[in-house]
């Protein structure tokens, strides 16, 4: 077992609640923009807000919130996307004392119903009629729920004028008493196997990451001189969109909100606001990659995107082993090529990303190593974090001058990790988790002698750095007894453009298998490029072979970064998309393994016997030389 503890914490301890620190920029920087907004519904521009005014707004929704009778350590659940109503609607309930208790707008009527019984939610923020109705019909078995606040119907403005008679006094005396380990939010894990359960996070523990990070790095945020600003798009109803907002908060930089997750919405947002930090999770750092190149063949400019892409790769990993000390760095040739298509390729991606993004942050799961390189080769240092819901969003960070692509860094100041002897990664610090707020079983599994034992797989180097490289429950054991982690494999299939999403399978099976699903944006251009001739059914039979190729590279590459026994045999691509609606994906966007094998078990058993009967004899892994693809 490997320990660890990089030193002592950086940041000063906390004294207080979470909502101090909007009462400490008001008083120290009265004038300084701290959030911004649409300025009108169909407006390009935004509104911005100083730290006073955020103050005063919060204290007049706290007001509200007493007047209506919530009390210290009532819960109120936030069932909104990412407005700029969520964030002072939680400074406003941390104030008096109450805890939130986010769930996500998307949310089937069940699991609204399992969250706020759960919890025992005293009150509900829901965004429209919508989110109403759904918590219409389930009300009735709710017995504390008291009111259901409807932003979209004026509920803000109305809690205001609910507590105009209440004294600034009784806020201030409310917010004064709230200590750092009292609990401030009730937080769901993402519930990718079976219901999610409600992991308690205190003042101190959301704190503790945010003020670390800022203590340490906030200054590369933003250019020298120049105020950070963030643009936060992904839910606030899960931790890493929390932490994103606390650190905006408690850090001065000015955050504004983009509450649709639509390619154009973030393209016109990021356009119009220009952050100089860019948050997000795989999956949308994939998506702008091939926005990228998907724009660059449709301008007849593919090839030269592809050469700018691999010198942007070869240039950042020359610069990361000069960094490391294990190189000399970019050699003149390739300094040559990086300044070339500086001039012609990369000022360009940055500006498609709103020109002044420096560096930025993926979480949520692993981000694959070839695309950390290329947004360091354009110009925006990108870094892998790592984190969970019960140790409050932060546990690792890239040391500055010391970047590993590839990795999560090292543990946060004050974070002890240890990787036990079967791989499983164990965390210690200020910022894990009170337990689940109604499963002592299941607290008394997770944390172990002060250890949390966060489920995930990982390895550190002999730096130190920490690489996840998959999460226990998911190991494939195959039928031949060999272990493998899907996540890599996903990763590099996912980043062929043609593929939007890819589970690998395998438990019990003779070999790995995979089922993948097609990015329609992508193909449909892919097809319109082909320009293949002669009838429609051959046209139709050549596609298909074309399509069959791609896919087959694909599979390929994903292999190439495994040994032959962990390597994908055989593969289906569907036609259906894995999402929230179907149920094979949470809300916040993560695969619901076991759903999706259920869901197409009559699909795996037929790939698998198709690949049998091609066969004859003991299907053993070794006989099968070429993976078998077989199209729906």
């Amino acid at each position: 077992m490997r320990n660890l503890a990089p030193g002592p914490a950086v940041a000063p301890p906390l004294t207080g609640g979470l909502a101090d620190s909007v009462f400490t920029t008001a008083e120290r920087d009265p004038a300084l923009p701290v959030l911004a907004r649409r300025a009108g519904p169909a407006a390009a521009g935004w509104q911005e807000l100083t730290a006073v005014e955020v103050r005063d707004e919060v204290v007049g929704l706290a007001k509200g919130l007493i007047a209506a009778g919530i009390s210290p350590g009532h819960r109120v659940a936030l069932m909104a996307r990412t407005r700029y109503e969520w964030t002072v609607l939680a400074h406003a309930l941390w104030a008096v004392g109450a805890e939130i208790v986010p769930v996500h707008p998307a949310s089937a009527r069940d699991q609204v119903e399992w969250i706020l019984r759960d919890a025992g939610c005293v009150a509900v923020v829901v965004e429209d009629e919508q989110g109403a109705m759904t918590v219409g019909t389930v009300c009735t078995r709710l017995p504390r729920l008291r009111h259901v606040w409807q932003l979209d119907a004026g509920a803000l403005a109305d809690l205001v004028e609910r507590g105009t008679a209440v004294p600034y006094t009784t806020v201030e005396s409310l917010r004064r008493i709230v200590l750092p380990d009292s609990t401030a939010a009730v937080v769901y894990t993402s519930g990718t196997s079976g219901r999610p359960m409600g992991c308690a996070l205190s003042h101190r523990g959301l704190a503790y990451p945010c003020d670390t990070l800022l203590a340490g790095w906030a200054h590369t945020a933003a250019p020298p001189g120049e105020q950070p600003s963030v643009l936060a798009f992904l839910p606030f109803s899960h931790v890493y969109g929390i932490m994103i907002m606390l650190m905006c908060v408690r850090g001065g930089a000015l955050m504004a909100h983009e509450p649709e997750l639509t390619g154009p919405a973030l393209s016109a947002a990021l356009s119009t606001f220009r952050p100089t930090y860019l948050y997000g999770v795989p999956s949308v750092f994939e998506k702008l990659y091939k926005t990228f190149l998907r724009t660059a063949r449709q301008a007849g400019r593919g090839a030269l995107f592809e050469r700018a892409a691999q010198t942007a790769r070869d240039f950042a990993a020359a610069e990361e082993r000069r960094r490391l000390g294990t190189g000399p760095g970019p050699g003149l040739e390739l300094k040559l090529q990086h300044a070339l298509y500086e001039r012609t390729v990369y000022r360009r991606l940055r500006a498609a990303l709103g020109g002044r993004v420096v560096r930025g942050t993926s979480g949520g799961s692993a981000l694959d190593r070839e695309l950390c390189l290329f947004y360091a080769g354009i110009g925006v240092y990108l870094h892998d974090g790592y984190g969970l819901t019960e140790a409050s969003g932060g546990i690792t960070m890239q040391p500055l001058g010391r970047e590993k692509s590839g990795t999560v860094g090292l543990p946060l100041p004050g974070t002890e990790i240890q990787v036990a002897d079967d791989g499983e990664i164990l965390v210690r610090g200020p910022s894990v988790f009170q337990g689940y707020i109604s499963d002592e079983h299941a607290t008394r599994a997770a944390l172990r002698g002060g250890w949390l034992a966060t489920g995930d797989i990982g390895r550190l180097d002999s730096e130190g750095h920490l690489t996840i490289t998959g999460r226990k429950k998911d190991i494939i054991v195959t039928s031949g007894g060999k272990s493998v982690a899907p996540a890599p494999l996903e990763q590099r299939l996912r980043m062929h453009p043609l593929v939007h999403q890819a589970v690998v399978i395998g438990d019990d099976r003779p070999c790995v298998g995979a089922l993948i699903t097609l990015d329609p944006e992508f193909l449909a251009d892919w097809r319109a490029a082909l320009a293949l001739q002669g009838d429609a059914r051959g046209r139709e039979a050549r596609e298909e072979n074309a399509l069959r190729e791609e896919i087959a590279r694909a599979v390929a590459s994903a292999n190439s970064a495994v040994s032959r026994a962990e390597s994908i045999r055989v593969y289906r691509v569907l036609q259906e998309p894995f999402a929230p609606d179907n149920g094979l994906l949470t809300p916040s966007m993560k695969l619901r393994r076991d759903a999706v094998v259920r869901h197409y078990a009559a699909e795996i058993e037929a790939m698998y016997e198709a690949r049998s009967r091609s066969r004859p004899g003991p299907p053993e892994p070794a006989e099968w030389d070429e993976p078998d693809d077989v199209f729906r």
